[in-house]
C-alpha cells in the first residue's frame, strides 16, 4: 500500500461535534510562540472565542499568549480531554505514547497530518481520533464563526463577486 493511500475514516461530522461538545481541556502539542504558525492561530481562537481551558506543549518555550508551556502532556495539572497535535510525522507515534500514557480521551491531528497506524492504534485504546483537520475551523462550523478568519463573507452566490 502506497503512503498516500487513505483508508480509514474518521468520525463524520455528528461525531466530531460530540468530540468537541465533550472537550473541556485541550492540549496542544507542538504550540508556538509564533504568530506565523498555524497552532499560534489556533491557540489565539481557542483562548477567545471557545470555553476550553487551553494547555501548550513546547520543550523549549516558557510562554505563549501569556500562558505557561508545558515541557510533555506528563507534566501538566490534569489530564487533557483531547490533544491536538501540531509535529511532524514522525512524531505522532510518540505523541500517540504520551496521549495513552496521561489518559487523553481524543488525539487530534492537524490539517495536513495523516498517520493511518497511530490512528488505528489510539482506536485500538479507546481514544478518539481525527486526523487532517483543524479543531478551529471545526469549532468555529458548529458555532457559527466561521466569519472570524475569513471564511463566511455572508454572500451567498454562486458566481464570482466583481470588485469595482
Amino acid at each position: 500500500m502506497s503512503t498516500t493511500e487513505r483508508t480509514w475514516e474518521g468520525p463524520g461530522a455528528a461525531e466530531r461535534l460530540g468530540i468537541l461538545r465533550d472537550t473541556k481541556t485541550i492540549a496542544i502539542v507542538g504550540a508556538s510562540n509564533k504568530p506565523s504558525r498555524a497552532s499560534y492561530f489556533v491557540a489565539t481562537y481557542l483562548l477567545s472565542s471557545s470555553k476550553y481551558k487551553v494547555y501548550f506543549i513546547n520543550p523549549v518555550l516558557d510562554e505563549i499568549l501569556g500562558q505557561p508551556v508545558y515541557k510533555s502532556l506528563a507534566d501538566l495539572p490534569e489530564t487533557p480531554d483531547l490533544v491536538e497535535v501540531f509535529r511532524k510525522h514522525d512524531d505522532l507515534p510518540s505523541v500517540l505514547d504520551e496521549a495513552l500514557a496521561v489518559g487523553a480521551k481524543t488525539l487530534w491531528l492537524q490539517l495536513g497530518s495523516w498517520h493511518e497506524e497511530v490512528a488505528r492504534r489510539a482506536e485500538a485504546a479507546g481514544m478518539n481520533v481525527v486526523m487532517d483537520r483543524c479543531v478551529k475551523i471545526e469549532h468555529a462550523r458548529f458555532h457559527g464563526g466561521l466569519r472570524l478568519a475569513g471564511f463566511n463573507t455572508g454572500v451567498i452566490s454562486s458566481k464570482r463577486q466583481v470588485l469595482a
